[in-house]
């Protein structure tokens, strides 16, 4: 499975109201949309994505990611496999180790050795009854091992809260090739206090994350960078503006190497679904 073109990454199709997500991925596949990507943070993931393929006619619907931790390969294989039967093999199986706060929340010391865990669970996936295919796999990753693990063992890559800098790190890492398909969130509005004010506590919900503090440092900002989310971190993350500026960021991803961006589009109600923001988008492509 190949992807380009700009998609769509929205926490609102998974976990808002089931009857508008429906209305809405059906009005962003018209639109033109190539990928839907949702994420999985708890929940029947494999329901919310057949109500996703079933309301879409052209567009893949992407997990970004599916929790591993929380799923098992034998069950992920089968209900892949009948998802695709069903809905023309739309549908492309994004995993992730997820973060080990939210892991051993439930059950401490259940995360351990990511990378360890990630090559069991496609080793799963191979050994399946129906097996899901490296080439119909991607794996979320930010750092060099997991990278590698997504060039040699999956279709390629889906770095989340990323840079330009990184796309380009990360293409280096995997080589021409493998896909590269990294999310940029984005605020449309022209006023930087009122993107601040949407923006600052999302992002720093994320980097309480060590996994994404980690990438950070990797990518050239400090603790207090971190710690005080600054508005040179904020603005490496967060794209701000009008459909141009967004836009602008995106090609700077493509440029790159990335072969596909998911856009986010942030709100002051994380449970509106951004759907004025996702038509001025698509009519900016």
């Amino acid at each position: 499975m190949d992807l380009n073109g700009v998609g769509i990454w929205s926490s609102q199709l998974r976990y808002g109201n089931a009857a508008e997500a429906t209305d809405a991925a059906t009005e962003l596949d018209e639109l033109g949309f190539p990928a839907l990507w949702i994420p999985d943070v708890g929940g029947a993931v494999f329901e919310a994505v057949g109500r996703l393929l079933a309301a879409t006619k052209r567009t893949v619907i992407a997990t970004g990611i599916l929790n591993l931790w929380m799923h098992t390969p034998e069950d992920t294989a089968k209900s892949y496999a009948a998802l695709n039967t069903e809905h023309g093999d739309r549908f492309l199986l994004g995993i992730g180790v997820s973060h080990a706060p939210l892991i051993d929340a439930g059950t401490p010391g259940r995360y351990r050795k990511p990378l360890a865990a990630t090559a069991s669970f496609l080793d799963g996936l191979d050994a399946a009854d129906t097996p899901v295919s490296s080439d119909r796999r991607v794996l979320a990753a930010l750092g060099p091992k997991m990278l590698a693990l997504a060039a040699t063992r999956a279709r390629g890559a889906h770095p989340y809260l990323v840079t330009p800098e990184h796309t380009a790190t990360a293409r280096t890492t995997l080589g021409q090739g493998p896909l590269l398909l990294p999310e940029q969130t984005a605020i449309l509005t022209d006023n930087a206090d009122e993107a601040r004010s949407i923006g600052t506590d999302w992002l720093r919900g994320y980097l309480a994350m060590p996994n994404y503090a980690n990438n950070m440092l990797r990518s050239g900002f400090s603790e207090d960078d971190i710690k005080q989310i600054s508005e040179r971190l904020f603005d490496a993350i967060i794209v701000w503006g009008d459909e141009a500026a967004i836009m602008r960021r995106v090609a700077e991803h493509q440029a790159a190497g990335a072969d596909h961006v998911c856009v986010q589009v942030l709100t002051a109600d994380p449970k509106e679904f951004p759907r004025e923001q996702w038509r001025r988008l698509a009519a900016a492509i």
